[in-house]
């Protein structure tokens, strides 16, 4: 089957390429494995949070993640296991936590995600999708009077990158959530960030790239490639062969053993992160709320109320540990009113692609020369979704991306 383009993958990033390619009129044909949204893209917090640009690797971060080794209930957890591929990433990762690789890195996502807040706009407008798309914004609230000393002069050094907060006292925070827990001292609300469904907002994406023309195959898994003259000129699949024009590779945390079938090689590690989703209790958070010694996040998402969080390297398994979804239930009793039985629960547990540098890949291949790579995004692969789909047809198409991609090049750690 000939095809103009392949995008490999169907979360949030694949489907956001397929939906600008098939409004440029290009022929576009999207395979995914399992379901679409079925990965990161289904059970994940749903913030668009440009007050949240900061990479993964950071000063300290290193450092706090081995004190955390031993405790399968940190939020940030490193599974000990001899893993040559980790040991490699752990040894890039650490060149990344310091303030210079953090003040690099902190434009470059806050104007990805400001650029991608718009493009929600823009399509919610033009496509009519619900999934519960909110503007209002959300606090980062704490428990203990040292975190919230700490969290104040964070919020004042993200400042001086041009993103706005808003310090919030014990009494107004209260006034302004008043499904916090009295255990609250303080907070920094964030004023630009936004949030959704986010399965319901790939599912309708999804629908109108196809009313655009494209097509999206379900339960098709990829079997390898035929190159020739260094270039792709077939995709194998369970479904069948395909001859594109172009290539896209979004397949997210998968895209590291995806482009060995190339000989090309992909540092990333997949980051395990769970979720809880309840039915809304009569008490519930308007905004998001994050937990800030714990390192998770309530959602409300139309008529559930999600808890997510946590960071566990792991591996590919997706299997899920009850500890630490325990230690997510106890968070979220400590920082918000919640009523002793809240309910049937759904437990979710998804696999997000980490960098060592934490910035997504984005760009043409240099040795396979038809190849755009779209992934890496850690936790902000909701957040960038749009502009990174946008980016990728705008490469696709040769046409000059609006956003600068240099630090994003596919090809930096080869």
């Amino acid at each position: 089957m000939k095809t103009d383009v392949i995008v490999i993958g169907g979360g949030v990033i694949g489907v956001s390429a397929a939906y600008y390619l098939a409004r440029q009129g290009i022929d576009v044909t999207l395979i995914e494995q399992g379901d679409i949204a079925a990965g990161s893209s289904w059970g994940n917090a749903g913030l668009i949070c440009p007050n949240h640009s900061e990479p993964i690797p950071g000063p300290g971060v290193l450092g706090q993640g081995l004190k955390w080794l031993l405790d399968a209930e940190s939020p940030f957890y490193i599974k000990p296991r001899l893993d040559p591929a980790l040991i490699r990433w752990l040894w890039r990762f650490r060149n990344y936590c310091n303030e210079d690789a953090l003040n690099r890195a902190v434009p470059l996502l806050r104007d990805m995600q400001r650029a991608s807040l718009q493009l929600y706009h823009a399509i919610l407008d033009d496509e009519k999708i619900d999934c519960d798309f909110e503007t209002s914004g959300g606090i980062l609230a704490f428990r203990t009077q040292t975190g919230f000393e700490q969290g104040v002069h964070h919020a004042e050094s993200m400042q001086r990158h041009g993103l706005r907060s808003k310090i919030i006292t014990s009494d107004a925070v209260h006034s302004l959530e008043p499904a916090l827990h009295p255990a609250i001292v303080g907070a920094v609300q964030h004023l630009e960030d936004a949030f959704i469904s986010p399965h319901s907002f790939v599912f309708g994406l999804a629908d109108a790239a196809r009313k655009h023309g494209a097509a999206l195959l379900t339960d098709t898994k990829l079997l390898g490639f035929a190159t020739s003259n260094g270039k792709i000129t077939a995709v194998w699949t369970n479904k069948g062969d395909f001859q594109p024009q172009q290539v896209v590779l979004a397949a997210g945390a998968w895209s590291t053993d995806l482009v060995r079938k190339l000989g090309l090689h992909l540092p990333m590690q997949p980051a395990k992160g769970y979720s809880i989703t309840i039915s809304q209790p009569q008490i519930s958070p308007k905004l998001y709320v994050i937990f800030a010694e714990r390192n998770a996040v309530a959602t409300p998402m139309g008529s559930t109320l999600r808890f997510a969080g946590t960071l566990e390297l792991a591996g590919m398994s997706r299997a899920i540990n009850q500890r630490r979804v325990n230690a997510i239930r106890k968070a979220a009793r400590d920082y918000l009113n919640l009523p002793d039985d809240w309910g049937e629960e759904t437990v979710w547990a998804g696999l997000r692609p980490v960098p060592p540098d934490g910035l997504p890949y984005i760009g043409r291949s240099q040795q396979v020369k038809n190849l755009t790579i779209a992934t890496g995004h850690a936790m902000l692969g909701l957040s960038m979704g749009p502009i990174t789909g946008k980016l990728t047809a705008d490469i696709v198409l040769s046409t000059h991306p609006q956003l600068p991609l240099a630090a994003f090049d596919v090809n930096r750690f080869n």
